[in-house]
């Protein structure tokens, strides 16, 4: 630590030998204090243990700590007096020149000399460049280029030694991590595995054999841990960020697990168990070669859900695929009618469907028996998804499934109950993301939102000047809008109950007082939030032990009351439209935001037709 400038001589000889030097060693070893933690609203916490993902900085910057700071000047240490020189002799010789201050910098701190390469990390370090250069010439994605930097960062960090091979030999970890490399299409991810490795030869071909195998271990890694698609570039209501791996972490992760490299390179993918039965599912929709799909009969197409007296071009096929005898001809053969609809119910018992009759998403998907393309494009989609959720989801939790119009509470892996839901509609999309429930309200006041007011009010109360009144809204002027609020009530469009935890899309899980809208099949009207049927034992199980459907219906009335959680519950708003039930089945859901199409078509799963 220099000293201040205005220090004087006097005081610097005060201090005893060595105390300054002290005084340093302890500056230096200070740490900023401790930045209160914020409230944290967005995301689960990771798993006990897991450490945080190194930078390619992070890698250098033990090396460097080894250099220590160059000083301007060195303080001496205090001195006692000495008594005033006799008078120089009259021949005494001329004091000598002092040297040139450059000079004396120059003998205090040497400059390092380069470290001597080997003709292998020469030539690594000279691929690396190229490859560098290639990158900022050639139109390549900003994916690639960021792994091609932290790439030869990492080997700058360990002065360009290779690093799958040691003395012409390839290191333990080479076999077991070029294995799971090959098969990487078992987690349907897009990784090119090199044919070997080279560990002996020219070196040039030695360095551009080691690069390569470690591009394709950044590769797997990236893409296993949700790298591939960006969620947002499918829509912008879908706000998960997944947790990308580090590209150094990866390579030390790796080359530094021996025999277990395969197994540290597949820990990249996602560890829930509903990853794992769609890996497994995906494998026998290979190996049956489409099997699963009904052959020699053409597929039903997609279409709105069929009810009773409905007509549909689409009902004589689905009479020939259930085998109906009696078919009608003409106009009547179109029809939906009451044969179709006991067949359609029996079929959905058959399968574990609810035997509603009505032919919905789920039911023509396993009465058509999509070809097998459209099947494995659907499974590698959600095995996607699964790379976006959050690694740790919580042994408790609570989790909606968008396309299954569902929410279920699991408490410590084990779950305790499941409501149907009302979710928002194709031009009201409800977000997906994860969050932590809180806390809940009862007697929840309505303030709302903009987008409502403009749309759907303001065209009523232009033709009913009373409607707010009669509607029971209360109406303010603020900062030059209209402002909107419905208290508390029977009427209230939350309902009795609201659940809440912090997004940045103001949605939140509710009660609500159209009932009649929980007996539909596809049930998508809301704008936006999500609707829960029997709010009050879902209140029961999320409050946990000594709350009640009583006591809850003792606090309605009134104003707003705000009940905490008495522990915090991780909430997931997800979209999975395919998964494997507990009978081994894979159940194909309705793609009801297009979410599916669009990620399949952006994993090269596109549709034909």
């Amino acid at each position: 630590m220099r000293p201040a400038l205005g220090l004087s001589l006097a005081l610097l000889l005060a201090v005893p030998p060595g105390a300054l030097a002290q005084a340093d060693l302890e500056l230096v070893g200070e740490t900023a204090p401790a930045r209160p933690d914020a409230d944290v609203t967005g995301a689960i916490a990771p798993a006990a243990g897991a450490s945080a993902p190194r930078k390619p900085s992070d890698i250098r910057a033990p090396l460097l700590a080894q250099t220590p700071p160059a000083t301007s000047a060195a303080i001496p240490a205090a001195t006692p007096p000495v008594a005033p020189a006799a008078p120089a002799a009259e021949e005494a010789s001329p004091p000598a020149p002092a040297p040139a201050p450059s000079q004396t910098r120059a003998a205090e701190t040497p400059a390092p000399a380069e470290p001597t390469l080997s003709p292998v990390a020469a030539a690594v370090k000279a691929a690396l460049e190229a490859r560098g250069e290639a990158d900022r010439a050639g139109k390549v994605a900003a994916s690639r280029r960021r792994d091609d930097d932290a790439l030869a960062a990492f080997y700058a960090a360990r002065d360009f030694a290779p690093l799958w091979s040691k003395d012409g030999q390839p290191v333990a970890e080479v076999k077991p991590a070029l294995a799971r490399l090959r098969a990487a299409a078992e987690d349907a991810l897009a990784v090119k595995a090199p044919a070997s490795l080279l560990a002996a030869g020219a070196p040039e071909a030695v360095a551009a054999s080691d690069i390569a195998f470690s591009a394709a271990v950044v590769a797997y890694a990236r893409q296993a841990s949700g790298g591939r698609v960006d969620p947002r570039s499918i829509s912008p209501l879908i706000g998960l960020k997944p947790d990308v791996a580090d590209p150094s972490l990866a390579l030390a992760a790796v080359s530094g697990a021996g025999a277990q490299a395969g197994a540290a390179l597949r820990a990249f993918n996602p560890p829930q168990p509903g990853y794992a039965a769609l890996r497994e599912k995906l494998a026998q929709v290979r190996r049956s070669g489409g099997a699963i799909a009904r052959r020699g009969a053409p597929a039903i197409p997609t279409g709105p859900t069929l009810k009773l007296g409905m007509s549909d071009p689409r009902v004589p096929l689905i009479r020939s695929r259930l085998s109906l005898d009696g078919r009608p001809g003409g106009a009547d053969a179109l029809v939906y009618d009451t044969q179709v609809a006991s067949a359609v119910a029996d079929f959905q018992k058959a399968n574990g469907l609810p035997s509603s009759g009505q032919l919905n998403a789920r039911t023509l998907a396993l009465l058509s028996g999509p070809d097998q393309s459209r099947v494995e494009g659907e499974i590698v989609a959600n095995m996607e998804r699964w790379r976006w959720t959050p690694r740790d989801m919580g042994a408790s939790r609570i989790e909606v499934n968008i396309p299954e119009f569902e929410v279920v509470v699991v408490d410590n892996g084990v779950e305790v109950a499941r409501n149907r839901v009302v979710v928002g509609k194709e031009t009201n999309q409800t977000p997906v993301f994860s969050n932590t429930m809180r806390y809940l309200i009862v007697n929840p006041a309505w303030n709302v939102p903009q987008s409502i007011i403009r749309k759907e009010m303001m065209p009523k109360i232009a033709a009913d000047p009373n409607y707010l009144r009669r509607q029971g809204y209360q109406a303010e002027w603020r900062d030059g809008r209209l402002a909107i609020r419905q208290p508390p009530g029977e009427r209230n469009a939350l309902g009795r109950i609201k659940f809440m935890f912090p997004n940045d899309y103001a949605v939140y899980l509710h009660d609500t007082p159209s009932r009649k809208l929980f007996g539909e099949e596809r049930r998508l009207f809301s704008h936006g939030c999500v609707r829960v049927d029997d709010p009050l034992r879902f209140a029961e199980i999320v409050l946990g032990k000594g709350w009640s459907a009583e006591r809850l219906e003792k606090m309605f009335g009134g104003k707003e009351r705000y009940v905490n959680l008495p522990r915090p519950l991780p909430i997931h708003l997800e979209y999975f439209t395919a998964k494997v039930d507990s009978f081994g089945q894979l159940q194909l859901l309705e793609d009801v935001y297009g979410h599916s199409r669009k990620l399949r078509a952006a994993l090269g799963y596109g549709d034909k037709g």
